[in-house]
């Protein structure tokens, strides 16, 4: 403000705007201290699995934007003295003014409320893996589970962030009324957010097996599966996003017929090779009768794969 201020005189604008941003900075503060032990400040965009939320953080981020023009119109109007100027304050409240940053607003909370209440749907129905993290990253807000950039959240924080740029500047030129967002960039946010709902429609997916064969080796004979013989299975989604660690994939379980076999780890360079994403091998305990019995894997995430069926012989 006092750089901006320079050859162009001090205002009750800037007086406000400045008073407005110690308030917002008090009430982040406050809210910080209150939430020290889950996050302090970033706590209401901590998702359920300890992760950055890309949707709570838009969200958070214009409701404080928006909260933040309407203090700087509340501390120019409590000291403006002129009848006229406080009528002209009053009416940069009204829709028409400010109607395109208020659609945004509510689009971006919608948004935000959808995404978790979708998640925790597809979780609930197995249709999601979710793995906590160990603690909350920038770069959650950018990347999925497993720290891979995704299309869906980069587009939405890089469009979302650019239009926040472009209001608060309509603020600082005009600070008497709420910034004017045009339609056409309030669209283009709607689209982006429209596009990042629809990515976390499709994201995910439960695991399945698709095939149980005998592992061999080259050089072996064909047989059929006998207990103690090592068994691949084949399929997607056995690894969940973020579940690369051992003491992750150590929670692994493979039932074959009643018995519980937790998967062997086989560390190679880099991480694993046993398990992965779409193999598994496992041995036929010596505890299981022969004859037919059913395979199924239990993710690290607690996602339970369809049953498929194998013939285990003496």
């Amino acid at each position: 403000q006092a750089l901006t201020a320079v050859g162009a005189g001090w205002s009750a604008a800037r007086t406000a705007g400045l008073a407005a941003a110690l308030v917002v900075a008090g009430a982040l503060t406050a809210a910080s201290w209150f939430h020290r032990g889950r996050g302090g400040a970033l706590a209401p965009v901590i998702g359920e699995d300890n992760r950055l939320s890309t949707s709570r953080a838009v969200a958070v981020a214009w409701v404080l934007f928006v909260a933040y023009a309407v203090l700087v119109l509340a501390g120019q109007l409590a000291v403006a003295s002129g009848h006229d100027r406080r009528d002209a304050l009053i009416s940069g409240l009204e829709l028409g003014r400010g109607a395109g940053a208020v659609t945004v607003l509510a689009v971006v909370c919608a948004v935000a409320v959808l995404v978790r209440r979708v998640v925790g749907l597809r979780v609930l129905g197995q249709r999601l893996q979710k793995v906590r993290a160990d603690r909350p990253r920038a770069s959650d807000l950018l990347t999925d589970d497993a720290g891979r950039g995704t299309f869906a959240d980069i587009q939405y924080v890089v469009i979302s962030a650019v239009a926040l740029v472009f209001a608060a500047v309509r603020l600082a030129r005009r600070p008497e009324q709420l910034p004017d967002l045009p339609w056409g960039l309030a669209v283009v946010v709607l689209v982006s957010a429209a596009t990042y709902v629809a990515g976390k429609y499709a994201e995910g997916g439960r695991p399945v097996i698709l095939s149980v064969v005998r592992a061999r080796e080259a050089g072996d004979l064909d047989a059929p599966i006998r207990t103690g013989d090592d068994i691949e299975i084949r399929g997607a989604g056995f690894v969940p996003p973020g579940a690369q660690r051992a003491d992750r994939l150590s929670r692994m379980v493979v039932r074959v017929g009643t018995v519980h076999v937790h998967v062997p780890l086989v560390p190679v360079t880099g991480g694993f090779s046993n398990p992965s994403d779409d193999l598994l091998t496992v041995p036929v305990p010596a505890d299981v009768e022969p004859g037919r019995v059913e395979v199924q894997v239990v993710t690290g995430a607690g996602v339970e794969t369809n049953r498929y069926a194998i013939d285990v012989t003496d």
